[in-house]
């Protein structure tokens, strides 16, 4: 059994847990810490990450794995990593993750290669070059810039492993494609034939917890910004984030390895980046509103002191928000605003044991290395749920 600290939020956990047992008479069960956290190490170029991991010197990487090291989630998505052919950066990370008095141990992974600047050989911007990094299936300027991994520290079904990468964006139902301001389709028929709806990866992956499976639904949307009037981005991030929302009403997909695929899972946690707020900034509100009201989820509205007094000095667009800024998970520019985009969204059959967003107060603990903004670790701050395996 690996030691672990008794910081604060695992040991409010173990003590709601034991009462829990005690008052139900349950006798095995095993209360497990799932995350999400967009760790922001997009590097320039391909192995560059690689190179800044082997140094044992950048210290945004040192304030990432001090932070998981506190945290200590059991299963953990990472957002924003770099991916290689041989996941060498993912095998180092692990390593330093592993390493010193407080290391956790990630023994199993996955990490698969997304639609992340993979080369769609398409003049998908309509500049008159095809092949151009702004062409690629998935914002990205090299293949596997800024993808995703999954670490756990229990075995993950590889096999049984969902992806869903290769699904085209007009097999989501009553998804949309952009259009131009005269009505006309915005995207040539060959590019929207094609054209995959997920900009990275949407993966399901089982997770054997002491026997019983647990699923990690997982994804990063495409921000619905950094486009024009045809609204590309926020429509495609209408359909990757509706895309869960058909996956647990019960429509039947196929997935990157040719199978039949639907969302009946029993217990799942949903993870990732979906960038778009229910109640801020740009993006449908209607796939979020869905899915976080969804009857097979348990919306936990993890909070952080942080957020909340960081809100306190803030201006700009964080003025005019209607959100509750304790609910916040990144610090964007004044400009922007701070907002919930980053969720871990248990199923409604597990039992919600604790929850929160890493986002400590000015004059607490590992302030000093959230910097602000990007300066820091990440200007997005992890998100995690306990939940109760029986």
């Amino acid at each position: 059994m690996e030691n672990r600290p008794h910081n604060f939020p695992r040991l409010r956990a173990l003590i709601t847990t034991l009462v829990f047992l005690l008052i139900t008479g349950v006798s095995a069960a095993e209360t497990v810490r799932v995350a999400t956290y967009n760790v922001s190490l997009g590097r320039k170029g391909p192995g560059l990450l690689l190179k800044d991991l082997m140094s044992g010197e950048d210290a945004q990487i040192a304030s990432l794995v001090t932070i998981i090291q506190h945290i200590r989630p059991d299963i953990l998505l990472l957002n924003e990593f770099d991916h290689d052919h041989q996941n060498l950066a993912l095998t180092a990370f692990r390593d330093a993750l592993a390493h010193g008095d407080n290391g956790i141990d990630y023994t199993y992974s996955f990490a698969p290669a997304g639609n992340e600047g993979r080369p769609s050989f398409l003049d998908l911007d309509g500049d008159g070059k095809a092949g151009e990094w702004a062409d690629a299936l998935g914002f990205g300027k090299f293949p596997g810039s800024e993808g995703m991994a999954l670490l756990s520290r229990y075995p993950i079904d590889t096999e049984n492993a969902r992806s869903f990468t290769k699904l085209l964006w007009s097999e989501i139902p009553d998804a949309q494609f952009p259009k131009n301001t005269d009505g006309s389709d915005y995207l040539l028929p060959e590019i929207s034939s094609v054209i995959p709806f997920s900009h990275k990866s949407h993966w399901d992956i089982p997770v054997d917890i002491d026997g019983t499976q647990l699923n990690i639904l997982a994804s990063h949307a495409t921000p619905p910004v950094f486009d024009g009037a045809e609204n590309i981005n926020g429509l495609r991030n209408f359909a990757e984030v509706w895309f869960w929302v058909t996956y647990l009403n019960g429509t039947v997909y196929t997935d990157d390895a040719g199978k039949t695929a639907v969302g009946d899972t029993q217990n799942f946690v949903l993870l990732g980046d979906l960038n778009v707020d229910p109640k801020d900034g740009e993006g449908f509100r209607e796939p979020i509103d869905a899915l976080l009201n969804h009857p097979r989820i348990n919306d936990p509205h993890q909070t952080s002191l942080g957020a909340a007094e960081l809100d306190r000095y803030s201006g700009g667009a964080n003025m005019t928000q209607l959100g509750q800024p304790i609910y916040d998970t990144v610090e964007w520019d004044d400009d922007i605003g701070n907002m919930r985009v980053d969720y871990a969204l248990p199923s409604t059959g597990l039992r919600v044991i604790d929850s929160g967003v890493f986002w400590p107060v000015f004059d607490a603990p590992f302030t000093e290395i959230l910097g602000e903004g990007r300066e820091g670790a990440s200007n997005h701050h992890m998100v995690w749920v306990d939940v109760l395996i029986e």
